[in-house]
């Protein structure tokens, strides 16, 4: 009986519509939450959800995040979630999504770790920045400022 309940025995749709049932009772997206999240990304054009910080991040997904942002030269601001319940649970609401990190640009959801590396790995990555105007290391219209 154990082993039906076991992830691997999952679809995606059920285990994100068991992950809503699950997130929904330990967190509700209030409105004072959800006017946070708002704010955090009006203040920024990239924002990452992670687990740690850009000095320290906490698990190698949200390092992935860092890396790939890094290696583009793309500034982002970071919010720990696990400084904050809260927030660690409400942002996954918020996005529908059940996992951290979670990066978003221009106030719109990009994804996590998998898809900004499968952007990367691609070659999509720098065209989306510039369709977004981010500048990143490899743009022609929006050149990244960081220091080398």
């Amino acid at each position: 009986m154990l082993a039906a309940c076991s992830p691997r025995f999952l679809t995606p749709s059920l285990a994100r519509t068991s992950f809503r049932a699950l997130s929904s009772a330990a967190t509700e997206l209030t409105p004072e939450l959800k006017e946070r999240i708002d704010s955090a990304l009006t203040k920024d054009k990239v924002v990452v959800f992670m687990k740690g910080t850009q000095e320290q991040p906490a698990c190698g997904f949200s390092r992935n995040v860092k890396m790939v942002l890094d290696y583009h030269e793309v500034n982002f601001q970071d919010y720990n979630v696990l400084e904050d319940e809260d927030l660690r649970n409400g942002i996954k609401l918020y996005s529908d999504w059940p996992t951290i990190p979670q990066v978003y640009v221009k106030k719109q959801f990009v994804g996590g770790s998998d898809i900004l590396i499968q952007m990367h790995k691609e070659g999509e990555i720098t065209d989306f920045f510039d369709q977004n105007e981010v500048p990143s290391k490899f743009s022609d219209k929006f050149p990244s400022s960081k220091p080398e």
